[in-house]
């Protein structure tokens, strides 16, 4: 007989690639599978998400320590937890909910709760001697287990490089690839040429926080036309072999009054206007998603942009912010076609499987996502993978908290698990 009971909890405070405080915890169960888990951090963060705990002490960090949430882990947390049994995940993500007490666990931290959720989801997988993937597809409800298709940072702007770009991020979708291992071969491919393009034109390829290039564009179609050239200097085909995505943030281009400001390009759009702006860059550029196209409250609007654009992906990050009441909302009022799910946006894994399960079954698609502070920990990519998420959007193939998560899929598909592909659009 196995002992799963939990036997101890720890917290403590680690940097993530941004350099600032995240919270990391470890958990050990009685049988002496040990495991530790670390919570991720956005920069554009919507305000439906789990609250992220900080001590707000100027004297460390600049305010943005988490020692307090940290403490919580291994103080209140570790006492509710100590002897509950680590494979009855639903139970212990429920129990820390109702001990913090607050819709967006705002007394203990959503940082600290996510950060145990995780270590105890792979401790349990340690116990019973399975992988962590496995054990997630066991928790989502026994989807068969699926490699996502890799949605990769190329260029990138917004708040993930001081506002260099308007537009957050241009990514590569490698959609003619057969196989995970294509697909990565190919987006390193257009990485590289992406570059090189830069450096001879004397363009900056200076880093952003996800590891994607930042050239400073204007017009957010100089970018669009560098997307396409380095599909071709890459010798794959614009809009067959490989096809772009956008992330616009448009929660960080809203102003006061509900316009979208595009800063370096010196233009200010209503939502009609933003719509007809992505419907003409679709028409032009071989674009198959979008992710937040309008802002987390335009609830008015995403119907109109998804009858005018719903043959590509739609995707909502602040919008749905992970929390199923919010996918349940856009389902029903027709508001995209596929939700980001972010597992520090809801604050539990238990919480993260109900936004997945309450997306498919209506009808939308789901991206696994990383966040733009992140650390080596690698359970995205077997979330991805057990869920059956058709995506996965980790970043740029550059830095090491990216690269993990890239090269846990690489061993992954070493089990010889089916390829999701691409089908939107198609």
């Amino acid at each position: 007989m196995i002992a799963t009971q939990i036997h101890g909890v720890r917290g403590r405070q680690i940097l993530d690639s941004r350099g600032r405080p995240t919270v990391e915890a470890e958990v050990v169960l009685a049988g002496g599978a040990r495991a530790t888990a670390s919570a991720p951090a956005g920069a554009s963060r919507g305000a439906a998400e789990a609250f992220e705990l900080r001590d707000g002490d100027p004297a460390h960090f600049e305010g943005r320590g988490v020692i307090t949430a940290a403490a919580h882990v291994s103080g209140e947390i570790s006492a509710a937890l100590v002897g509950r049994d680590g494979l009855d995940q639903a139970g212990v993500d429920g129990l820390m909910r109702k001990l913090d007490g607050t819709p967006q666990l705002s007394r203990l931290g959503g940082n600290a709760v996510l950060a145990v959720s995780i270590a105890v989801a792979r401790a349990g997988a340690a116990a019973i001697g399975v992988p962590l993937y496995r054990r997630l597809s066991e928790l989502a409800g026994g989807s068969e287990p699926t490699m996502p298709m890799p949605m990769v940072n190329i260029l990138s702007g917004g708040l993930h490089a001081a506002r260099g770009m308007d537009v957050q991020d241009f990514l590569v979708i490698p959609v003619g690839a057969a196989s995970y291992s294509q697909a990565l071969d190919w987006a390193c491919r257009v990485r590289s040429a992406a570059a090189l393009l830069c450096d001879r034109t004397g363009i900056s390829t200076l880093l952003a926080d996800e590891g994607g290039l930042s050239p400073g564009f204007t017009q957010s179609s100089d970018a669009l036309d560098l997307m396409v050239r380095a599909f071709e200097h890459a010798g794959l085909k614009p809009g067959v072999d490989v096809a772009i995505a956008l992330d616009i943030a448009a929660n960080s281009l809203v102003d006061a009054s509900g316009r979208y400001r595009f800063q370096r390009a010196g233009e200010r759009l209503t939502s009609e206007e933003m719509i007809e702006r992505l419907e003409a860059w679709t028409g032009r550029y071989p674009i198959v998603s979008i992710e937040d196209g309008l802002h987390e409250e335009d609830w008015a609007h995403w119907p109109t942009l998804t009858r005018r654009l719903g043959h590509i992906q739609l995707i909502g990050d602040d919008l749905f912010a992970t929390q199923p009441a919010r996918i349940a909302r856009g389902v029903e009022i027709g508001a995209g076609n596929c939700a980001l799910i972010k597992i520090n946006q809801n604050g539990t894994l238990t919480g993260t499987l109900e936004a997945l399960s309450t997306a498919r079954a209506g009808g939308f698609a789901t991206v696994v996502s990383a966040r733009s502070g992140e650390t080596e920990d690698t359970f995205i990519a077997d979330l991805a993978v057990g869920s059956a998420a058709a995506q996965i959007k980790i970043g740029s193939v550059r830095n090491t908290e990216r690269l993990a998560k890239y090269n846990q899929l690489s061993r992954i598909e070493e089990d010889g698990l089916p390829f999701a592909g691409w089908t939107r659009g198609r």
